[in-house]
């Protein structure tokens, strides 16, 4: 029988008001998954791109041929970043809702990725970030004050006023620009990583984008770069399952993994547990060491969940269940780094209470600072003349002219 064609519709399992429902989700058991020499061909491994690396099980137990074994004070480094980030973003968050900012993003639920990515990379390699990639910029060496001052719009911030509250850069820490026009950093981070190779540096690139940025042209761009000029670069798909509003399946996220889009252009891909700090901390030296031995790009995806909203513009209780990140199967990065060095003898929940209560205060401690540099309402302003500045090498008569009358109309002239 002969039936007609239907137009899909990509729809999320449960809608506010519903139970959360994570069985689209294919989770492999932790230690599970092979870890392949450096040097394997992307058809040998296809299967990486569907499997899921995980190192911690649901006992908070390191398995498997990916646990990277790190020693105590690893691990405590790895959970002060992102314990710092958290309580970092808990804070501007708040000083967004009080109109002392203008915007803000958080990274709850996804500290593991800018961390142990961060602590997998060396100091030489480029990073192009995305707007949720906070805890690689103070990884990277970025102050807390200049990051607040960015957010402030004030007479410290990096951007000078310029750019959107969140879009950072750094460049003695690597950092490039982030961008508000989603997925332009992935051809700049395979150029970049061309770059490298040219001059036979050993240094890589590494960028991140969205699920939903993998429907943007410059997603696929870069892949096909990347691919025919083998360039040592890490292209990693943040999926923390929400793009705005919009489900992943709307990006084709339940068709097949985010992880496999690269295996047609022969870009091997790696699915990794991106709230076990371990299994991403593994996966990214495995793809950058085989970046820097020739072997060309990787495709990471980091499936995760975005605990907040959105933006501080977005309202996530209209369009999924209220309790979905509490349910979700892979649970909280913070959280299950603290129960396994619990479980290895190298902490303690009174030691993390004081750590939290060291870090607000040196979060507060900035923010004292970052005031004192001017606020969306209080003294000192940031010069309106610097507008005209870096926008031509030699400013052209026509803005000298602007900027005269702009200073005669302050002046009252």
């Amino acid at each position: 029988m002969i039936t007609k064609s239907r137009l899909q519709i990509p729809r999320p399992t449960a809608r506010p008001g519903e139970d959360p429902d994570f069985s689209y989700l294919d989770l492999s058991p932790a230690g599970s998954v092979d870890k392949p020499p450096l040097d394997a061909r992307t058809r040998d491994i296809q299967h990486l791109a569907s499997g899921l690396v995980r190192v911690l099980d649901d006992d908070h137990v390191a398995k498997g041929p990916w646990n990277p074994n790190f020693d105590a004070s690893e691990l405590q480094i790895g959970l002060r970043w992102m314990m710092l980030n958290r309580v970092f973003d808990e804070r501007m968050w708040q000083i967004q809702r009080q109109g002392r900012i203008s915007f803000y993003m958080q990274a709850l639920g996804e500290e593991a990725i800018s961390i142990a990515q961060g602590m997998a990379l060396r100091s030489g390699d480029m990073c192009f970030p995305s707007y949720r990639n906070q805890g690689l910029y103070m990884y990277r060496g970025v102050k807390l004050v200049d990051m607040m001052c960015q957010c402030l719009s004030n007479t410290r911030d990096m951007c000078q006023g310029r750019q959107l509250p969140i879009m950072y850069h750094s460049k003695s820490g690597n950092m490039f620009s982030i961008s508000g026009n989603l997925g332009t950093q992935y051809p700049h981070a395979v150029g970049w990583a061309m770059a490298s190779a040219i001059k036979g540096e050993d240094h890589i690139a590494a960028s991140w984008v969205g699920d939903g940025t993998t429907s943007e042209a410059d997603f696929h761009h870069a892949l096909t770069f990347a691919a025919i000029y083998q360039a040592p670069v890490i292209l990693n798909v943040v999926n923390n399952q929400w793009a705005i509003s919009t489900f992943q399946g709307t990006a084709a996220g339940q068709r097949r993994a985010f992880a496999a889009r690269g295996l047609g252009l022969g870009i091997p891909g790696l699915r990794v547990d991106g709230n076990d700090f371990l299994a991403v901390y593994s996966a990214t030296l495995w793809a950058a060491d085989r970046a820097r031995r020739g072997g060309g790009p990787t495709l990471i995806e980091l499936v995760t969940y975005r605990g907040g909203a959105h933006s501080t513009s977005d309202d996530p209780s209209k369009y999924r269940p209220k309790d979905e990140w509490d349910a979700f199967p892979l649970g909280d990065p913070v959280e299950r780094l603290k129960h396994h060095m619990i479980a290895e003898g190298h902490w303690s929940d009174k030691k993390h209470e004081s750590l939290i209560d060291e870090l607000r205060t040196e979060v507060t401690a900035a923010w004292k600072e970052a005031q004192k540099y001017g606020t969306m309402t209080e003294e000192p302003w940031l010069d309106p003349a610097t507008m005209f500045d870096d926008v031509y090498a030699e400013t052209p008569k026509h803005l000298e002219s602007q900027r005269r009358r702009m200073l005669e109309v302050e002046r009252g002239e």
